[in-house]
Order: structure tokens, then sequence, then C-alpha cells
């Protein structure tokens, strides 16, 4: 699939700075980076003299431009370039947006502080395999990244022919590929909507591979494939128990291989996970999730939790790089897609039996640990999480960085 990778607001900024930053010096280097390598970075330019909008991020210096804002009246600190970032780096099949982002940056959701927009560049937005890409500074200090040379031959000057690769994608696919077929987490909504399974064939009360099973509730031009989800209890907030959404088990694929001539459409269950239940929903496989999300930090100051941890089997008790969680905090609080916030590690809760009356509590053993004053730990970093799809009252979050082991109850909050 072809990811249009394309931040809306940086093509106005690119071309309102394109004659300030034409002077930009782009720091030539011969070796092809493998992302991780130390290598030497470039310093930055000598500081110049004040020029318009040194003070402004690209995109601050475009809606001050077609607002008639005075020049410098904004500031904002320039990203922080990684201290093994390559000087020149060719974009390779399989890369992603977020990872060349992050062999970059220190903060990879600042890509579209560095990103230089060419405009002589035909969809300069795009990135594809093969492409060079340069570090360079502009005459005010800050770090760019230049598309230094294209993937195919330039045809013409300020022209480039359409590649037969696929430009690379925000996010790897296959990350929320088993999200999209195998849903674990429904709101009520979606519960009541849903089309479910009334009886299947030859009276059997469960059924699995193979078997048929008689569906009501399909629209007049259903999809061709659905999820059957078993609701299993409710997912609660732990912050204050309300509750977020329903859990899910995946049980098996339905495929509907006639058209819905009356209120129960025959299916056929394949794929089977566990067996599947008489009243069981049929979620529809094609969710459509964009790969071309666009990393920024939210609009409004969030501090939520982790409520679930999506697995193969519905639940996991630990989340790595690259797990879905769903998070206690949706669009009500200001959340959208592409939306990246920091996870921490919540703090343990200790026994002192090191302070005052040390020896009291020590020599009870158990029951003196037990009544000695509980201390707890801070909160330690352990990831980063980018907001893929959003409800008003929860979302889900790819984990896109992991230092740490990530657990449900762990703090989520602005960058």
């Amino acid at each position: 699939m072809v990811s249009n990778l394309a931040f809306p607001t940086r093509l106005a900024a690119g071309l309102a700075l394109s004659a300030t930053l034409a002077g930009c010096s782009v720091l030539h280097g011969s070796r092809h980076a493998v992302p991780g390598t130390p290598q030497e970075t470039a310093p930055p330019a000598a500081q110049a003299q004040p020029a318009p909008y040194n003070n402004l991020t690209a995109t601050q210096a475009a809606v001050a431009a077609t607002r008639g804002e005075p020049q410098g009246s904004r500031s904002a600190p320039a990203p922080q370039i990684n201290p093994g970032a390559p000087l020149t780096y060719t974009v390779k099949p399989g890369d992603t947006l977020w990872g060349i982002a992050s062999m970059y940056l220190r903060n990879p959701w600042d890509w579209p502080e560095v990103w230089y927009i060419n405009p002589g560049i035909r969809n300069p937005h795009l990135i594809y395999p093969g492409d060079k890409l340069a570090l360079a500074y502009g005459s005010d200090g800050r770090p760019q990244v230049r598309l230094a040379e294209a993937s195919v031959l330039r045809l013409e000057p300020q022209l480039r022919s359409t590649p037969l690769t696929s430009a690379i994608p925000m996010i790897p696919y296959s990350a929320i590929s088993a999200f999209l077929g195998r849903p674990t987490v429904l709101t009520r909504g979606e519960i009541r909507d849903a089309p479910y399974i009334v009886a299947f064939k030859n009276q059997h009360v469960i059924a699995g591979s193979g078997h048929i099973a008689y569906v009501v509730g399909l629209g007049p031009d259903p999809d061709s494939r659905y999820s059957v989800v078993h609701i299993t209890g409710r997912l609660r907030d732990p912050d204050n128990g309300d509750v977020l959404g329903y859990l899910g088990l995946y049980t098996a694929t339905a495929l509907i291989k006639q058209p819905v001539t009356r209120p129960a459409v025959r299916a056929e269950l394949i794929d089977t996970a566990r067996e599947t239940l008489r009243g069981d929903k049929l979620i529809s496989t094609d969710i459509r999730i964009p790969l071309n999300l666009k990393p920024r930090t939210p609009a409004t100051q969030v501090h939520g939790r982790i409520a679930w941890i999506v697995g193969d089997t519905g639940i996991s008790d630990l989340a790595g790089q690259y797990d879905i969680v769903v998070i206690n905090r949706g669009s009500d609080a200001g959340l959208e897609p592409g939306n990246v916030l920091e996870v921490d590690q919540t703090g343990k809760v200790v026994h002192d039996t090191f302070g005052p009356h040390a020896g009291i509590f020590r020599y009870f053993g158990a029951m003196g640990k037990s009544l000695s004053p509980r201390v707890r730990l801070p909160n330690e970093r352990a990831g980063t999480l980018l907001v893929f799809k959003t409800y008003p009252k929860l979302s889900f979050g790819l984990i896109v960085g992991a230092s740490n082991t990530i657990s449900i109850g762990d703090v989520v909050h602005n960058p």
C-alpha cells in the first residue's frame, strides 16, 4: 500500500521558507550509514545576522507570514540531533519514517521541524527506498534533513519521475495488522450495532472450523469476511472504575457467501481459535487505519493510564515495542490519531524497614514488615506510544519505542 506521508502544514511552510533557506549548506558525505552506527556529525554553521523567521519553526513562520505577525515574535528550541546521526543515509526497503526520525532525532516526533521540503521535487513529502538523505544546518544553526539525491532519474529540472516502489510508511503495517483483523476491545455502540450469530446448522450449540452459522443483522451490502468475537467482560478505567469498553475474544472468521435476502444469512466459519457460541458478534475486518500519521504532541495536556494490553489471545501481561495497548483517554481528552505520548513505568510501593524503629519491624519478621511505613518509588521512563485510533473515552496506541517493560496501569502523558 502506498502511504502518503504528507505533513499538510509543511508544504506551505517549506514554500514560505524556500527563499530564506536557499543559502543553507548541505554537508556532503560519501558514506551510506547504517541506522544506529555512530558517525561524525556536522557542526552547526556560524551564526548569521538575524534573518526573517530565524526564531520560528517552519510551521510558525508560514502562519506568521499569512497573518502578518512581526518577524521573530516567537521562538522555539531547535530539535536535538542524535550524537550518532549519519551525515547521509540511503533509504532501504522496509524502512519506516518513524525509524528514520528516531535515527536522526532524540525526539522522533520533531521530524516535521527538520524535514526540509524541496519545492523543486514533485511530491517532496514522500520518501522512497533508494532516496539519499543528508543532514545539514541552516544559516540560523537549526538542523535540517534534506533529500540530497532521488532514487530515480530526474528527467528535467524540477521534475521527478514516478518511482516503481511505494513510499515508506510512518509505522510498519505488520505491527497493527493483527489488530485490524482481531479486535479485542469494543465500544458499547459497536456491540449494539454489530451483527450476531443466532443459530448453527443441525441445531449445534457450539461450532468450530467448517461449521455453518446463521447471522442476523447484516446490512444490505455486507462485507465478505467478518471476525467473530465473544464478549468476555467489561474494561474499566484504572482511575475511577468507569466502563471504557467491552473485552472481546476472537473465536473465528465468518465468510458470507450469499446475498442478504432474508433476516438470517448463512456464513461459514474458518480460522477458528476457540469454540464459537450463539450470540457472538461479527465485526468487520475492513477497518481502515491510516499509516501516514503525522506524529505530534497532543494539543492539550493528557495524563492517563494503560488500561489494557492487546495480546494474541486477547490479553498480555507486558508490552514491548510494536505491541498495541488501550489507554483510558480519547477524543474527549483532546487526543487524535498521530499524537505521541510518553509511557512511564508506575513506581512500586515498598516497605521501609530501615528507618526509625527498624529493629522492631525486623524483629517481628513478615508481620513487622507489613506494619512498616510504605514508600512509593518514582515513576521511570519506559517507552513511547503513538495513538492510531481514538474513541471518546479510550484510544488504541502502538508502542513505537520501549526502554523498559510496560504494564497495565502505567502512566501516559505528554512528552
